[in-house]
């Protein structure tokens, strides 16, 4: 297909790279450039965001927060001005459900499809092509939005009617940094009262309290190595779009609001750009004590 990509962040870059590996020919922008490497042999390098969907049939937008979806779609020379009839807007951002719904009727008033198909597996899923995509869409736009899908992940699911994908993906967000938070009080008790946090990892690792958070994040707080991943801010800006959600639902959720006052603490201790696993050092400065290995 001729595919249009806006936004080549930590996410975008390899999951456009993998569309053309797939053989896709891609239409590429975004705010800081495309990259010298991503320019030629069926990549092509576009001024903005309608010059993008002039070329391609299909467009996808990764971006980091619902203001920048709707710049990038509506603003000055946004996706929606360089659109025609029959094309096809994937907003791979994640965002707010309303807002995403308000998106869908705007862009199907000029004769176009909308999906929203936002993913978990950070960048490491993103490289691999492994990503978890969650859909909202009508069975006729999954289908074709479905071969560009299986090119950037392994676990596609189409959840439900425009929005649902982005409903879903709150309450991923929810669930990880829920199990972040454990992961982090349960280290640093771990540490703290004398026992090796490497070896605790593996032993829970074998047991019901494993989980990706536990495989992934409890070895970056425990080798200290925070660099992202996912940053600690997009996932803060997830948190409290699960929170205003719930407010309007009548939704109680006490655990995400600590989650959400928790990653506050990091953001105010300049952690903002650092992995989201960094939450452990909140639970740390809380404890006066760091996660330290004995081996």
């Amino acid at each position: 297909m001729k595919v249009g990509f806006v936004g080549l962040g930590l996410m975008g870059r390899p999951m456009a790279e993998n569309l053309r590996k797939a053989g896709h020919e891609l239409f590429l922008t975004s705010r800081s450039g495309v990259p010298q490497d991503m320019q030629g042999e069926g990549m092509t390098a576009c001024a903005n965001a309608a010059e993008v969907a002039s070329n391609a049939d299909v467009v996808i937008t990764m971006v980091p927060d619902t203001p920048d979806v709707e710049k990038v779609l509506f603003g000055e020379n946004g996706v929606a001005s360089g659109l025609s009839k029959g094309k096809l807007v994937i907003d791979m951002s994640s965002i707010s459900p309303v807002a995403t719904k308000g998106f869908a009727k705007r862009i199907g008033e000029l004769g176009c499809g909308y999906v929203d198909a936002p993913v978990s597996g950070g960048d490491i899923g993103a490289k691999a092509g492994t990503l978890t995509i969650m859909v909202g869409a009508d069975d006729a736009d999954f289908e074709r939005a479905k071969p560009l899908f299986e090119a950037m992940g392994k676990t596609i699911t189409l959840v439900g009617p425009v929005g649902s994908g982005q409903t879903c993906k709150v309450a991923n967000q929810i669930i990880v940094a829920l199990n972040i938070q454990a992961v982090s009080e349960a280290l640093v008790f771990a540490s703290k009262a004398g026992a090796d946090p490497v070896r605790v990892r593996q032993a829970l690792m074998g047991g019901f309290a494993n989980s990706r958070v536990l495989e992934v994040h409890a070895e970056r707080m425990i080798n200290r190595t925070f660099k992202p991943g996912f940053r600690t801010g997009l996932h803060m800006k997830d948190l409290e779009v699960a929170l205003s959600n719930a407010r309007a639902l009548g939704v109680a959720m006490p655990g995400t609001a600590l989650a959400q006052q928790l990653f506050n603490s990091c953001v105010a201790a300049g952690e903002i750009d650092e992995d989201d696993s960094v939450m452990c050092k909140a639970i740390e400065r809380l404890s006066g004590h760091e996660i330290t290995k004995k081996s």
